[in-house]
């Protein structure tokens, strides 16, 4: 059952993160089960698993909405069964907190504690807004120095948008751009090379994995075999390599509140707005859909994009 799972989701191309996630959903709903096939159970027993997950799991709104979808897939999908509407799943609450957000001069300090990859990698997100998957996924092509610009591609939504380079990034991704190319010059030599792409892309440009410009901007020390189609490949650098680093830094700093890759966005966007930028805008630079999500850091009005002038550029 499982296998038909992963099958159907790779036949769908869906990324590999997705993938893990829903075959451990379904995993986990069979064996609640005790084993049984999910076509011997059905909507109660569904809207049973979501229930407890919220009242004796006490999971968050996401983890369970995220099992919601699994387990649809697994019905809609690889059973090709509809489940009844379940009106009665107690609904794990989605807290309404306020984001953890820096000082201008503790996201400094925190930057200097921190060297190499590492370093640059936080920077980018604190001086760009980028989530942290866009930061470690950006592609050498995506970085435009002449415009000074970066393009996120394929973000959460779905819809690419543009950023500001950092002018005090500038150096450092040059400088990380040419140890990928070395890296792809390297593994070229040695018959591979060839960066995964999304399906659509490699279907349309099947030399393009092989391109300089296609590659990593922060691609991984070692090459690894994809578990999709059991290439050996180079893949972009792993979460961990920025997480550990930022935690060691704020305890280094007694910051005494939780700091992570996010906590760097919520801080640009929050700073931006304190400078006086327009919402809108910085609504388009976040990629936000609705303006209501870009509204929890405060309010202000008009400039466009290519204008904005990114806060780790900005004198303390």
């Amino acid at each position: 059952m499982l296998e038909a799972v992963r099958g159907k989701l790779r036949a769908k191309h869906y990324s590999l993160r997705t993938e893990m996630a829903y075959v451990g959903w379904a995993r986990r709903f069979i064996q609640v089960h005790r084993g049984r096939h999910p076509r011997e159970l059905g909507g109660r027993e569904v809207e049973a698993f979501l229930t407890r997950l919220a009242v004796q799991g006490k999971v968050a709104a996401s983890t369970q909405n995220q099992a919601l979808s699994a387990l649809l897939f697994l019905y809609r999908e690889v059973l090709g069964l509809e489940l009844p509407w379940m009106d009665e799943v107690v609904r794990a609450k989605r807290p309404q907190r306020l984001p953890t957000v820096l000082s201008q001069g503790e996201v400094r300090a925190l930057l200097e504690l921190m060297q190499g990859r590492p370093r640059v990698l936080a920077a980018l997100l604190y001086g760009t807004g980028m989530r942290l998957m866009e930061g470690l996924r950006l592609r050498v092509k995506d970085v435009d120095f002449e415009r000074r610009e970066i393009i996120v591609r394929e973000p959460k939504g779905g819809h690419d948008r543009r950023t500001m380079l950092p002018g005090s990034l500038e150096q450092p991704l040059r400088e990380a751009i040419a140890r990928a190319l070395r890296l792809h010059a390297a593994d070229k030599a040695a018959g591979h090379g060839r960066v995964w792409l999304p399906h659509a892309l490699a279907r349309k440009y099947p030399n393009a994995a092989a391109e300089p410009a296609w590659q990593y901007v922060f691609p991984a020390d070692e090459r690894s075999i994809d578990p999709r189609d059991g290439t050996e490949r180079r893949h972009h650098v792993g979460e961990e390599a920025l997480s550990r680093h930022l935690k060691r830094a704020a305890v280094q700093l007694g910051l005494g509140k939780p700091v992570s890759a996010h906590t760097l966005r919520h801080s640009f966007a929050t700073h931006l707005l304190e400078a006086g930028y327009d919402i809108r805008t910085v609504q388009a630079l976040l990629g936000h859909k609705d303006l209501a999500t870009t509204q929890i850091y405060t309010h202000v009005l008009g400039r466009g994009a290519s204008a904005v002038r990114s806060p780790l550029d900005q004198t303390p």
